[in-house]
């Protein structure tokens, strides 16, 4: 079993979008389950973790009738303005709805590098933690410590690190010793996690398997497998490869893990950390 645990679906005319934009014209189009499901068939995935991909409510109620209808759909990742002074009623009126695991706040496009620790979170942060719903950080380097005091406040809540943090990456670039420190001090909290996503677009589509594998290799090596989980990003994926070249490059990377390392990679992390019924 092969588990997704971050992809997205996007519908143009429903909402608007300041990204995608024109300025990505291989994914500024819709993308609906109708297109992702013939590349699950083909790389032979089970179940996938749906993620917004816009800041809005609507955006995640459009998410959680996708998942009602498309049974490969093992979860949503939604949206809440975490510091809203009706956030609670909100996240309550979402998780009404079983199929939603958690929330990401859109971090990397706040200017404000120590958003997330303002005192307007707490109500919002600490019911998450209460109710089990999972904390995705869509976040850059820039975020680590604040992400590490996070994790310090509220050790109850689940947190993972999407895109590995979007490290610079290629041309030869060896890890930024400030970005290992940073991932390694998060790591050194039980409740946090870390996908392997979102690697190749941080490069182009003349990345290299060498370009991936230190950093990599710095993530399971600061994680463990058992805290570590395969993530697409289809389709924004499709600006710098595709869903089984992204895969097989994945399982390359890991292949020198035992096999049940790799399972946890490709499918029981994901599994257990945002409490897919598959």
């Amino acid at each position: 079993m092969i588990i997704d645990a971050h992809q997205h679906f996007w519908q143009l005319s429903r909402e608007h979008y300041d990204w995608p934009n024109e300025s990505v014209e291989a994914i500024f189009r819709d993308f609906s389950p109708d297109d992702l499901q013939p590349l699950l068939h083909q790389a032979g995935l089970s179940r996938t973790v749906v993620v917004q991909a816009l800041d809005t409510i609507e955006e995640t109620r459009y998410l959680l009738e996708i998942a009602q209808k498309y049974s490969f759909v093992a979860g949503v990742v939604g949206w809440v303005d975490l510091s809203a002074a009706n956030a609670v009623a909100r996240i309550d009126e979402l998780r009404g709805d079983p199929l939603l695991k958690g929330l990401r706040p859109m971090l990397q496009n706040i200017e404000e590098t120590e958003w997330i620790l303002h005192q307007e979170n707490t109500a919002a942060l600490e019911h998450m933690a209460k109710t089990g719903l999972r904390f995705d950080a869509l976040i850059q380097p820039r975020h680590l410590k604040a992400i590490d005091e996070l994790a310090t406040r509220y050790p109850g809540l689940p947190i993972v690190i999407d895109h590995i943090a979007k490290p610079a990456m290629g041309n030869g670039r060896k890890p930024d010793p400030a970005w290992s420190e940073g991932m390694k001090a998060i790591a050194a909290h039980e409740n946090c996690y870390c996908k392997l996503s979102g690697m190749v677009t941080e490069i182009g589509p003349d990345w290299q398997l060498d370009d991936l594998r230190a950093h990599a290799d710095t993530v399971i090596d600061c994680f463990s497998p058992e805290r570590v989980m395969f993530g697409s990003d289809w389709p924004v994926l499709n600006l710098a490869g595709d869903y089984l070249g992204w895969l097989n490059a994945v399982r390359t990377l890991i292949g020198n893990l035992s096999e049940s390392e790799q399972e946890a990679i490709l499918s029981r992390t994901a599994i257990r950390f945002y409490n897919l019924a598959v």
